[in-house]
């Protein structure tokens, strides 16, 4: 990619990983449908993913800042116990972070190859604007309650929930927001919950691959590049985080409609282009 395709790239990326409408479909859809010269095998396309996803975690980490100073010091102070709810609700969002985790690791290698497939994406994008409004669906249906009262085993199906993001064209966020509406939570706790299970495993996703990163040979233009790019996902991620928090607050009616309404129809417009 060139420099103003990586920006693109990185706004791309921080926006639609919080939005629930895949970043990972997207990031295949959109350089495929604008002919941009993006090769996912090439050695450069691995730091400036970690860098994209560095910026995100920091974002999300920032935006929730008291959350999570709260929630380690509530931990802290119970002793590693569930004694007080910032402390439980640590252990809940443990407790959703490691059936995601694993799944990715045992899974991740298998589903790589679908990566590159466009017609893969538009029907796991289709299928996802589907769930999305079966998530509103769910809501009328479903008696609201604080995300204090959640418990373990809902915490770790919310969090396995994750793992449909393997898939590209299903959003993380999408996943933990219709699974956390299943389990009685309203739009604005299924929301910050989803931004809580998230932070760890984006996060890990980039740090894991910082050794590359680090013993991976790049001139200083280079670098500035992958610097600039993962501060534009950042923005991006910060300002999704921002307005969509936001918008779950306000908005207790058929929320996730619009955001099931697109992905619906550029998956559906998608293939038919594609095939009729």
């Amino acid at each position: 990619m060139n420099a103003i395709e990586a920006l693109l790239f990185a706004v791309i990326q921080g926006i639609s990983e919080l939005f629930p409408i895949s970043s990972l479909g997207h990031g295949v859809l959109i350089p495929d449908w604008l002919h941009w010269s993006i090769n996912r095998n090439s050695p450069d396309f691995l730091p400036f993913m970690v860098m994209l996803h560095l910026g995100t975690a920091v974002a999300l980490l920032i935006y929730f800042r008291r959350d999570w100073m709260a929630l380690i010091g509530g931990w802290l102070k119970a002793g590693g116990r569930a004694g007080n709810p910032e402390a439980r609700l640590m252990w809940l969002v443990i407790a959703g972070t490691i059936p995601a985790g694993l799944l990715g690791l045992l899974l991740e290698k298998q589903l790589r190859q679908l990566f590159t497939s466009t017609t893969a994406v538009l029907v796991f994008l289709a299928l996802n604007g589907l769930l999305l409004l079966l998530g509103d669906r769910l809501k009328k249906r479903t008696a609201s309650h604080p995300l204090s009262e959640l418990s373990f085993a809902g915490a770790v199906k919310i969090g396995a929930g994750q793992a449909l993001a393997l898939l590209p064209g299903f959003s993380r966020s999408g996943a933990t927001l219709v699974a956390g509406l299943a389990h009685g939570l309203d739009y604005a706790s299924s929301a910050r919950f989803s931004f809580l299970l998230a932070t760890p495993i984006i996060a890990a996703a980039g740090v894991l691959e910082i050794p590359k990163l680090a013993h991976h040979g790049h001139g200083s233009a280079q670098w500035g590049l992958l610097l600039a790019c993962g501060a534009v996902a950042g923005l991006c991620a910060y300002a999704s985080t921002w307005f969509l928090m936001r918008y779950f607050k306000k908005t207790e009616i058929e929320s996730l409609r619009p955001f099931g309404c697109y992905c619906l129809l550029v998956g559906v417009v998608g293939l038919l282009v594609k095939f009729v």
